[in-house]
């Protein structure tokens, strides 16, 4: 996971922010999907 994002969905959990949590699962789905095929 890019550091970024790690640093990102830190925050989104701190804040509890659930819109922003689901919004960054997605992001690195497709990031991950992109990638390994």
């Amino acid at each position: 996971m890019p550091t970024w994002l790690k640093k990102q969905m830190r925050r989104a959990y701190y804040e509890k922010n659930r819109y922003q949590i689901k919004l960054l699962n997605q992001c690195w789905f497709f990031y991950q999907k992109k990638h390994c095929s």
